[in-house]
């Protein structure tokens, strides 16, 4: 298995109310273990927000607090808001931001949506919980030929993966951050899609 020193940038993780907690789940877990990266949680303000399976969390930083310089990669959770309601403007424009910079975003279910209505999935491969559900939810998308089929799809810099891809999701992140060898990541994602870890076996 790779080691690797500690990364002096963090994992931003987005926390909105409602937010499903399980979707980043892997993928903060790993980054941290195998990564050293530091997590970060940036919330909208800097109030309280309770996820969808009501777990409260106090955000680290506020989205007008991040630097961008220290962005490894910014996390988005689904959850049902973004179903509800348009994306904000100061969050597209910081969305806009460090994709110009080259830093690596990251949306999984739902948020797939606020990555399409900001128009960051045009010219790149993406996914979402469905080519029907990506066109019913933002009307205005239109870039169906670069749609895959996949539970987590990576397009420089771009992660997408539909919300049962949660561990998918968590790979691909770690392949774009160089988080373990391709033979662990592969070796991971096995195991937890498999459900059991074989006979005198470790976890990576």
């Amino acid at each position: 298995m790779s080691t690797r020193a500690a990364s002096s940038k963090g994992v931003y993780l987005l926390v909105v109310p409602g937010y499903a907690d399980w979707e980043p789940a892997h993928a903060v877990a790993e980054l941290r273990r195998h990564g050293h990266y530091r997590v970060e949680v940036v919330g909208l303000t800097a109030d309280p927000v309770s996820s969808m399976g009501g777990v409260t969390v106090l955000p680290t930083k506020t989205l007008a607090a991040v630097d961008p310089a220290d962005v490894a990669v910014f996390i988005l959770p689904g959850g049902d808001r973004w179903e509800q309601q348009a994306i904000e403007p100061e969050l597209a424009a910081f969305l806009h931001m460090l994709d110009r910079r080259g830093v690596p975003i990251a949306a999984i279910c739902a948020a797939t949506t606020a990555l399409a209505r900001a128009g960051l999935l045009r010219g790149r491969r993406h996914t979402s919980n469905g080519l029907s559900y990506l066109r019913q939810q933002v009307p205005e998308y239109a870039d169906a030929a670069a749609y895959v089929d996949a539970p987590a799809v990576r397009d420089r810099g771009l992660i997408t993966a539909t919300g049962l891809g949660d561990v998918e999701f968590a790979r691909e992140i770690m392949a774009e951050l160089n988080v373990l060898s391709a033979s662990d990541r592969d070796r991971w994602t096995a195991l937890f899609r498999g459900g059991r870890v074989p006979d005198g076996a470790r976890q990576p």
